[in-house]
């Protein structure tokens, strides 16, 4: 996670091969997925009692005089200052 899919794949081929699964219009996310959200399903019913879903939704903001040093993708809004201005953090790639 986090790295380039050729960097990944390690070789031409498996690159290549990857670049072809993610293009296939036969292929969608909910596909790919559904194997997952069934088992968890079933899980779930099989558990007696309480079950705890954790859900993960950490931001990560950099705060560099050189922003183009931590690859920028977008600045956010952050609502405003005690005098009113508004303010926003850079939000970069993982």
């Amino acid at each position: 996670m986090g790295q380039s899919i050729p960097l990944v794949c390690q070789d031409w081929a498996n690159t290549k091969a990857a670049y072809r699964f993610f293009s296939n219009v036969g292929v969608s996310e909910a596909d790919i997925l559904a194997g997952h959200f069934q088992s968890t399903r079933d899980r779930s019913a099989a558990t007696e009692g309480l079950v705890v879903v954790l859900h993960d939704t950490t931001e990560f903001s950099y705060q560099s005089e050189k922003s183009e040093a931590i690859g920028i993708t977008k600045s956010v809004n952050c609502g405003r200052d005690k005098a009113g201005r508004l303010t926003s953090h850079t939000v970069a790639a993982s």
